[in-house]
């Protein structure tokens, strides 16, 4: 399973961003697929995930009003749409696929390269 994440850059706070992650290779095990990200001196969290099946979401409280997850399983991809963007959103985003929901980090087995979001006016 391979996965491949981009659509990070540069926006104001206020801004909106899109990022997408593309799995390819056996999909079976990435019920799950998750966005992670990882301010810099931070430790890895859990942004949003999505069911793969049935579209189940989840978010973390930071971003829930502002992120929406979505899929699109004719394209394998999932989507993060970053709206109201604020400077402490800034972080490499990572998505991650796994075969059950959780917001464990430690728990993922694949892992896309990151992409940088930088929110800055």
């Amino acid at each position: 399973v391979q996965l491949q994440a981009s659509g990070g850059g540069l926006a104001r706070p206020g801004g909106s961003l899109t990022l997408s992650c593309t799995v390819t290779g056996d999909t079976r095990t990435t019920y799950a697929r998750t966005w992670f990200r990882q301010a810099p001196g931070k430790e890895r969290e859990f942004v949003a995930v999505i069911a793969s099946t049935d579209g189940r979401t989840y978010y973390a409280d930071s971003v829930k009003g502002r992120f929406t997850i979505s899929k699109d399983n004719a394209k394998n991809t999932v989507y993060l749409q970053m709206n109201s963007l604020e400077p402490e959103d800034t972080a490499v985003y990572y998505c991650a696929a796994n075969n059950y929901i959780t917001d464990d980090p430690t728990r993922f087995n694949f892992w896309g390269q990151g992409t940088l979001v930088t929110v800055s006016s």
